[in-house]
C-alpha cells in the first residue's frame, strides 16, 4: 500500500517568516530519496512557491493555485490547468465593477502568467501584496479596467476590510459555479482576502487527480488554514499544525507540531520511518512479492 503525504505551505510547511527551515528541508529530502510520495498544496503560484521552497528537492507533481494547476516541480511545465468560462468571468467582473472594487486577477496571457491591478485603485492591501513580490515577472499594472479581464483567468482575489467583503462573498455563494473563501491575510496586517476560483480549483481535486497520477492507495494531508478544509474532508489522515484554524483542527484526525518547530517534518520523520519497520517485518513474515515499501 503507497501513501501521497501532501502539505500546505504557508502556515504549515513554512515557518511566520515565511522560511523552510534547513531541518525541514534536511529530512523531507531524506525521505523523498528514500522513496516517500511527498509533495504540496498551495495558494501559492508556482513561482511563488519555488521562493519560499528552495532546495526542497520534490519528484511528483505539485499543487498550486488553491488546485487551479499541477506542475512539474523540475522544470515548470504545467500538467493540467482550469480557469473560469467567459460567462462566469463576465459575472464576476460585472459585481466588481457595480461594487467599485479592484481585484488582483491571475491569468494565463499569450501562456505566460500575469497578476494584473489597475493602477491608481490599490489599497494598502494590494500594496503589501506587490510590495512582497517586487521584481516579478509576472505582475502586470494596467490602466484600463477591460484590461483586467484579459486571457485565461483562473483567480480573482480582492483584499480590503472584512465586512466589505463578506457583502461581496455573497454573490459567489453558487458552489456549482464557485469557489469562494473569505480569510485573514497570515503575514498582514489585519486586511482580509476574498478569493474566488473556478468550482474544480480545489486542494480536494487536485489531491484527488494526483492521487490517480502517482497511484497512491492512501493520502495524508497536512494544513492549518480553511482553504485546506476540502483536502482534509477526502484525506485518509489529515493533521492540523498546533496554531492551526479551529475549524480544520475539528476535522483532523490529529495535532502536530507547529510550524515553526518542523512540525510536518518531525511528524514524517516518525511516522513514515515506523511505518517502514514495520513492513519490513511484516515482509520478514509474507513473501516478498505481497508487500510494497511506500
Amino acid at each position: 500500500m503507497s501513501t501521497l503525504y501532501v502539505s500546505d505551505l504557508d502556515g504549515t510547511l513554512l515557518n511566520t517568516n515565511t522560511e523552510l527551515s534547513e531541518k525541514s528541508k534536511e529530512i523531507i529530502n531524506t525521505l523523498v530519496q528514500q522513496g516517500v510520495k511527498f509533495t504540496y498544496a498551495t495558494a501559492r503560484s508556482f513561482s511563488s512557491a519555488s521562493k519560499v521552497i528552495q532546495g526542497l528537492n520534490l519528484l511528483i507533481p505539485v499543487i498550486t493555485n488553491n488546485g487551479a494547476f499541477y506542475i512539474e516541480p523540475t522544470n515548470g511545465e504545467i500538467i493540467y490547468s482550469t480557469s473560469f468560462s467567459y460567462k462566469q468571468i463576465k459575472y464576476i467582473s460585472t459585481i466588481f465593477i457595480e461594487n467599485k472594487t479592484y481585484p488582483l486577477v491571475y491569468s494565463l496571457l499569450e501562456c505566460e502568467e500575469r497578476v494584473s491591478w489597475l493602477e491608481g485603485k490599490e489599497n494598502d492591501g494590494m500594496l503589501n501584496y506587490l510590495k512582497g513580490r517586487t521584481g516579478e515577472k509576472r505582475l502586470k499594472c494596467v490602466t484600463k479596467e477591460e484590461e483586467l479581464y484579459l486571457g485565461s483567468i483562473y483567480y480573482f482575489t480582492a483584499i480590503g476590510e472584512e465586512n466589505e467583503l463578506e457583502e461581496l462573498k455573497g454573490y459567489f455563494d453558487d458552489k456549482s459555479q464557485f469557489v469562494c473563501t473569505l480569510q485573514r491575510e497570515l503575514y498582514g496586517d489585519g486586511e482580509y482576502w476574498l478569493e474566488i476560483m473556478p468550482h474544480n480549483a480545489t486542494k480536494a481535486m487536485g489531491v484527488k487527480r494526483l492521487k490517480e497520477i502517482t497511484g497512491c492507495d492512501r493520502v495524508i494531508c497536512f494544513g492549518d488554514a480553511i482553504n485546506d478544509i476540502s483536502m482534509f474532508t477526502i484525506a485518509d489522515e489529515a493533521y492540523a499544525v498546533a496554531d492551526a484554524n479551529l475549524q480544520l483542527k475539528q476535522i483532523s484526525t490529529g495535532i502536530i507540531g507547529s510550524n515553526n518547530d518542523d512540525g510536518v517534518a518531525l511528524w514524517l520523520l516518525e511516522h513514515v520511518n515506523a511505518l517502514s519497520v514495520e513492513r519490513k517485518t511484516a515482509r520478514q513474515i509474507a513473501p516478498a512479492s505481497s508487500i510494497s515499501l511506500i
